[in-house]
């Protein structure tokens, strides 16, 4: 079965090139001009093309605003802009970023790469230590016991970001951000407090974590 794809794109003659694109390629696509019913037509589908300069909510915020509501869903963004401060805004929690102007066989192959990505992840957990994540199911095995673990919709969010980079090195306001759609305060504990809870269920000995790495004064990682 082909994918669904939410297309959000105010420029008439660009998105209908697009469209066309994407239908004869056997997508279907859902096309909006602006973000302000992107999270619910979204309903339904498994990847969001979002343009950045869109009228009212620009492209960042609408892309912020559909992870949250579905961390499932696969981003591409498309911008005009090239300077690496957007494309870094962008990839915190886009899935890929694709600068204008762009030939449409690329757009089409990066669609392709992320639902291939998407796919194998549907069938493949990931193991991390004594663990094994079905990320797209929301699922985790705890390898030891057999026995499934059980996240709230916020932790499995935190937990699927730091998955997403894996071995990466994200900072405190990188992960807030990118799970709470809102800037960081500095001195805020709700983002450690939901690191404790999910180290009590995650890890074998919470009080010598080992899933869900501390680097200090910098923020968390997970290493495979």
């Amino acid at each position: 079965m082909s994918a669904t794809i939410l297309y959000v794109e105010d420029d008439k003659e660009i998105a209908g090139f697009v469209r066309e694109c994407l239908q004869e390629r056997g997508y279907s696509v859902k096309w909006l001009t602006s973000g302000d019913r992107a999270v619910e037509e979204a309903s339904g589908c498994r990847l969001a093309v979002v343009d950045v300069m869109l009228p009212g909510l620009d492209g960042f915020t609408i892309g912020q605003r559909l992870k949250k509501a579905d961390p499932s869903l696969l981003i591409l963004m498309l911008t005009a802009r090239t300077s690496i401060d957007d494309k870094l805004q962008g990839l915190q929690f886009a899935d890929d970023y694709l600068t204008k102007p762009f030939h449409p066989e690329e757009l089409l192959a990066r669609i392709e790469v992320l639902l291939r990505r998407f796919r194998k992840a549907e069938a493949e957990p990931v193991a991390i230590k004594h663990l094994l994540v079905y990320e797209q199911e929301n699922r985790i095995v705890n390898r030891d016991t057999g026995e499934e673990i059980t996240l709230t919709g916020k932790q499995f969010h935190i937990f699927g970001y730091l998955l997403r980079h894996l071995g990466q090195i994200l900072t405190k306001e990188q992960i807030y951000e990118a799970v709470w759609g809102e800037p960081y305060i500095d001195g805020d504990k709700t983002l450690m407090v939901h690191i404790r809870y999910l180290r009590e269920k995650l890890e074998r000995d919470p009080a010598s974590p080992e899933v869900i790495e501390t680097v200090r004064g910098i923020g968390y990682r997970v290493r495979a």
